[in-house]
């Protein structure tokens, strides 16, 4: 006989078209849509989404789209609803990156507490400050994969949606008591203009791993040529990059390989096979001849000129005098590198910042 915990996570578990099919019309009803995901990128690769949670008025429902599930009309029934999410980045893009799905409209609580000058805005922390509610995060790192979700793992889940719209509701009122609701709603349409959007990739800069500037053009073909094998072996495998080889074991190969006076570093724990074809991997880099090998990138850094200078530092004191008076962290007004480039006399920087952003900086 089935637990009432499991029969309860059957009726809010939708893994059948007929389930689907069932909940969307009270989806269609309501303006807005309390939204999370569930990814496997610590388990698989590349990464997937495994799992949406959303909240509607009085309802709280996991879909599952590993199922053999089509979920097209669940994003048709989203799309011109309001989202409330929390730190909306990853979820943009998980969900553009399986359906091409683009919201219309945003509410992120994330950047919602941090224009009221929260210092601390995880999920948990700003529901225990205004909601007095504290969240169990034992499942962060479970495998959304496995089937079925245990009762903890669908738990966790829920619990990441089903306050978000009294969260929201707090922390609207609250921006546009200060004044700052439009300053949010510019960052939101931003957020999805770029992570709602395809992922590019340079092909010529993906492979250059951290500890790798110091490397020759040799080295740098012997590094190309290994991680695009570890790639190859990542997707075989469906693990994580990191864990067939570590990055700093790649570049640690790369350097040694290819050095008479040092021991060629070969990463340990490989099987037979996966040492085998990564050993012909690099031979056939140290085979190449030198004008196929990779163009170290040269940085064309000019000197910033005296009035560049001067105009920078008034703009750090401007920034900094407004955030205090706002109380929210300076950066959010513009990094240190936003401010080098909107010093610049010949840079366009300004055009990327958003209104507010150029008002508070009078530029």
């Amino acid at each position: 006989m089935a637990s009432s915990d499991a029969l309860t996570q059957s009726r809010r578990l939708i893994d059948t078209q007929v389930q689907l099919k069932e909940f969307l019309p009270a989806l269609r009803k309501s303006s807005w849509v309390s939204l999370d995901t569930e990814a496997d990128s610590l388990h698989s690769y590349p990464e997937k989404l495994c799992l949406l949670q959303i909240s509607l008025p009085g309802t709280d429902v996991l879909i599952d789209p590993l199922a053999q599930l089509d979920v097209s009309p669940l994003f048709k029934a989203l799309a011109d609803k309001e989202l409330l999410i929390h730190g909306c980045d990853n979820d943009l893009r998980l969900m553009y990156a399986a359906k091409r799905f683009v919201p219309s409209r945003v509410f992120d609580t994330m950047w919602a507490a941090r224009l009221l000058g929260f210092a601390a805005f995880g999920l948990n922390d700003l529901l225990s400050k205004l909601l007095g509610i504290t969240l169990d995060k034992g499942s962060q790192k479970a495998n959304w994969t496995r089937r079925p979700l245990t009762d903890k793992m669908a738990n966790y889940a829920l619990n990441d949606s089903r306050h978000l719209r009294s969260l929201a509701d707090k922390l609207r009122d609250d921006l546009k008591a200060q004044g700052r609701i439009a300053w949010h709603e510019e960052i939101c349409a931003r957020l999805i203009r770029e992570h709602a959007a395809p992922k590019e990739t340079d092909p010529n800069q993906a492979w250059r791993l951290k500890g790798s500037s110091g490397l020759n053009r040799r080295e740098q073909a012997i590094l190309r040529a290994t991680w695009q094998w570890r790639e190859r072996e990542a997707v075989d495998a469906n693990k994580p990059p990191y864990f067939i080889v570590r990055h700093e074991d790649l570049v640690q190969l790369a350097e040694t390989v290819g050095d008479k006076k040092r021991k060629t570093a070969w990463p340990a724990k490989l099987s037979n096979r996966r040492f085998k074809s990564l050993r012909d991997a690099v031979g056939q880099a140290l085979d190449l001849p030198p004008s196929e090998y990779p163009e170290t990138p040269r940085t064309v850094r000019r000197r910033i000129t005296q009035s560049e200078k001067l105009f920078y530092e008034s703009l750090k004191v401007l920034r900094d005098k407004q955030a205090k008076a706002l109380n929210i962290d300076p950066t959010l007004i513009a990094s240190r590198s936003t401010l080098v480039k909107l010093s610049l006399e010949d840079g366009d920087e300004r055009k990327q910042i958003l209104p507010w952003q150029r008002e508070l900086l009078n530029l």
